[in-house]
């Protein structure tokens, strides 16, 4: 940082001081005014002049040269799970400058800068699938920073035998490249359905507390909690709309398709023995399609939910007129309105406020 590295100079200061002449309350008060630093008992009188420029630059000859010779560029290193056709596993770490190059690809094709993406670069397939980085060849399928969490179940318990071919995967009988992409797509549905399938009963379950009629006022931390799961909501809409776009992507252009059938390219041996009459790029886009209709169910089934909450909201606000004679502040002078995708408005037709009131509104 700026200050330990002028700290650093100060130090350099004192060290070349007697070299120039320089007493130690000089180069006290020249290294700190020139950098800015506030020294206890610094007197300023009598110090030499232009005594400052030379300390400067006896200090740049020295730092620039310590500096030239510690400063190095740390190389990121992946750690590396591998899944052969046979679905046996191997774990390593690699920098990323020797994968790529043993991959066959560019740095640029490792950088990851989409949460969601699936792409072909030189007979490689590389998916991100948010927290999941993959690379798919014809022969192997490698996990990247495999060590997150969410991802530790899934690759322990389940992606080794789907790889193998089990029977698992409705693309068991293809060439790997099919499984592997099936498993990681399969795997990112997967965790869109467990997401909405816990948000969904919360939030029906609030919301019937809600709207009981029979409700003398309304419980604030419940519709705290329908405020924090609308949200939640919001971002599960979000994650599902660019999960589908991604594989939109790649079906609108037949061409992205077909560079998805890597055995068609780079082994045509193994392609002739497995087609049997199968059309590859036609089983690919099917293979596509299934996924983003599941995407397309997900999307329908979360916008059903979010339709719940609008269509609750008017009887919300009724419940809610029972809470102004708790607190003694009047509708007609102050309303509020909640979103419930997480904001909420305040309005007063005299701008004024009850400061009463307020510490429950800063709760949301």
């Amino acid at each position: 940082s700026a200050d330990m590295h002028a700290v650093r100079v100060v130090s350099l200061c004192r060290g070349h001081a007697s070299s120039l002449g320089v007493t130690c309350g000089e180069w006290r008060t020249v290294a700190a005014d020139l950098w800015g630093l506030k020294l206890p008992g610094i007197v300023t009188a009598g110090v030499p002049p232009n005594l400052g420029w030379r300390l400067a630059r006896e200090s740049y000859r020295f730092t620039t040269t310590d500096s030239s010779q510690a400063t190095f560029s740390v190389v990121p290193v992946f750690a590396v799970m591998k899944f052969d056709q046979e679905g046996k596993i191997s774990c390593f770490e690699r920098k990323k400058t020797e994968l790529y190059q043993e991959l066959g690809l560019q740095a640029r094709d490792l950088r990851f800068q989409h949460l969601m993406s699936i792409c072909s670069r030189n007979d490689r397939i590389i998916m991100r699938m948010e927290v999941l980085k993959a690379v798919i060849t014809p022969e192997y399928l490698l996990i990247l920073d495999y060590r997150h969490a969410n991802l530790k179940q899934w690759l322990f318990n389940e992606l080794a035998p789907q790889l193998a071919g089990g029977g698992q995967l409705a693309t068991y009988s293809l060439p790997f490249e099919f499984r592997a992409i099936e498993a990681i797509l399969q795997f990112r549905i997967s965790c869109l359905q467990e997401r909405l399938q816990v948000l969904q009963p919360h939030i029906v379950e609030t919301l019937e507390s809600l709207v009981d009629p029979k409700l003398l006022s309304v419980d604030r931390s419940k519709l705290h909690v329908l405020l924090q799961n609308g949200k939640s909501l919001s971002e599960l809409e979000t994650d599902i709309k660019v999960f589908k776009e991604a594989i939109l992507k790649i079906l609108d252009e037949q061409e992205l398709i077909e560079e998805l059938c890597l055995t068609k390219w780079t082994n045509p041996q193994v392609f002739e023995k497995s087609t049997s009459g199968i059309d590859h790029a036609e089983e690919m886009e099917l293979l596509l399609e299934s996924y983003y209709q599941q995407a397309e169910d997900l999307a329908n089934a979360a916008r059903e939910l979010r339709e719940l909450i609008d269509d609750s909201e008017s009887v919300i606000f009724i419940n809610l007129d029972r809470i102004p004679e708790h607190f003694g502040w009047s509708l007609e002078l102050c309303c509020w309105e909640v979103d419930l995708s997480g904001d909420v408005f305040f309005h007063s037709s005299d701008d004024t406020w009850n400061l009463q009131f307020l510490p429950l509104c800063s709760a949301y």
